[in-house]
């Protein structure tokens, strides 16, 4: 039991930067709370105590503030950073090294018995207010976006954002290296909301990045192909895109990031 405590507490650390030191941990952070008070109500249930387990579940819900149903299976190093407001169905299934913020909800869409709940396996983050819905899985490592709403099954290392979920797989290597020269070419930053932020914009000027790419392979081609024929339409330079031209605009979209 000391072993899951220690476990438990040390997910904290990796997980959450303003964490000081254990007592800190043990003390102030509803989040773990909850779970110890799951494990309690989970025995309970597992031992046919129905609705002992369900008052120890409902103790659990007024003191942190997080309601999970005892029937609910929450794998090790589950973490729920904030934690008010999250609701977790009786047929949840909850991975290992999983992450939940406040206002989450693991739902059904069904009042038919049976599993009802999601099922989140390994690694999965879920961002606030999100809202999973349904007997479906999220694969291993995926991210759910804050707000979202998944009512389908998102695959793993996948992110989802949006209203309804939509999947935004992660990127080809290649293709981002692209986008990032032609990007540069242009002086312009279309990642500076951050790399690894599933930005809608951002995806659609990475978009308009392949498209530029293409042309500018395009042109390349048939400017050689002038040449060729004795040409020197092409000898021209293209207009110079000086980078304190752009500043302006980095600077607008920092700031608001920021």
């Amino acid at each position: 039991m000391f072993e899951r405590l220690r476990e438990d507490i040390q997910s904290v650390f990796h997980r959450d930067p303003a964490a000081r030191n254990a007592f800190e941990v043990l003390t102030c952070y509803p989040g773990l709370h909850a779970i110890w008070i799951h494990r309690l109500a989970s025995a309970l249930w597992g031992m046919g105590w129905k609705w002992l387990a369900r008052v120890v579940s409902n103790f659990g819900r007024w003191l942190t503030g997080i309601e999970i149903h005892p029937g609910a299976k929450v794998g090790r190093r589950f973490f729920i950073d904030h934690g008010m407001g999250i609701v977790i169905g009786e047929t949840a299934e909850i991975g290992d090294d999983v992450t939940l913020y406040q206002g989450v909800t693991l739902g059904g869409t069904s009042w038919n018995k049976g599993k009802r709940h999601p099922t989140l396996e390994d690694g999965v983050v879920v961002g606030a207010g999100a809202k999973v819905l349904g007997p479906f899985t999220v694969g291993a490592g995926a991210k759910v976006g804050s707000n979202a709403v998944v009512t389908k099954a998102v695959p793993a290392g996948a992110t989802v954002v949006g209203i309804p979920g939509r999947i935004i797989m992660k990127s080809d290597d290649e293709l981002e290296a692209r986008r990032k020269a032609m990007a540069e070419k242009i002086g312009f930053d279309a990642y500076g909301v951050g790399e690894d932020m599933p930005d809608p914009i951002a995806r659609a000027i990475g978009q308009l990045l392949d498209h530029l790419q293409a042309v500018d392979g395009r042109l390349e081609g048939m400017c050689g192909a002038l040449k060729d024929l004795g040409s020197n339409y092409c000898a021209k330079d293209l207009p110079e895109l000086r980078e304190e031209d752009f500043a302006c605009v980095k600077g607008k979209d920092e700031s608001q990031v920021g």
